[in-house]
């Protein structure tokens, strides 16, 4: 990951990315506003590396995770923020390759360009397994997100990945044994991985290890 500096909060103006509104409505003779985001659908590729008995995984900042790790009394709501007293560290998360559903391809073609572009496989749509399709977001977003399983192998591979650069990504491609994901989903607390991530592996040890065994 590249050096993160002058890091600061400034207001919410615009964004490519997320559209914050309300709905107004009645339930009953009660009058309701609620609070929404309208963003983007997303896709998650579960990638199992056969010649190495591993999962690909991805580890990037996420400036939401850093910032919510700052505590409630010293976290700005708008200004400089004292990445030596809080290192960017602490915003690194561990999940699954993934990206938002914003172009005008199939999903199963936006997750064969997201493996290629942040993990460096080259792989089609017909190596892709569609797991599920299920809500996140529930309270806010409402978006779906569609999990996909695929295997690999080393001479599948034809870049280091990393994402796209002008799209601002700075990605790092990590790999996790068998042993090593039983740790994860073991533990009481995974501050660096989010529901999508543990979803995955679970599912990966029950229907692809449980069952080979």
């Amino acid at each position: 990951m590249k050096p993160i500096s002058e890091m600061r909060a400034v207001k919410f103006t615009e964004s490519n990315y997320i559209k914050p509104f309300s709905l107004m409505f009645k339930q009953g003779e009660k009058d309701i506003k609620w609070d929404l985001m309208d963003c983007h659908d997303g896709v998650f590729i579960i990638i199992y590396n056969r010649n190495r008995n591993t999962l690909v995984c991805v580890k990037q900042f996420r400036p939401a995770v850093y910032y919510k790790c700052i505590p409630a009394f010293d976290r700005p709501a708008e200004g400089p923020i004292d990445t030596e007293k809080y290192p960017p560290t602490n915003g690194l998360t561990v999940e699954f390759c993934a990206g938002i559903v914003d172009k005008n391809k199939s999903l199963e073609e936006i997750a064969v360009d997201e493996v290629r572009e942040e993990c460096g496989y080259e792989i089609k749509v017909s190596d892709l397994q569609k797991i599920i399709s299920c809500r996140s977001g529930l309270s806010i977003t409402g978006t779906t997100q569609t999990y996909f399983y695929t295997e690999v192998t080393d001479h599948m591979k034809v870049s280091d990945g990393g994402g796209v650069e002008n799209e601002g990504e700075d990605i790092d491609v990590v790999e996790y044994t068998i042993p090593q994901i039983r740790d994860i989903v073991t533990q009481s607390d995974v501050l660096n991985g989010s529901t999508s991530l543990l979803f995955g592996l679970m599912w990966f040890l029950t229907n692809k290890i449980v069952l080979n065994m």
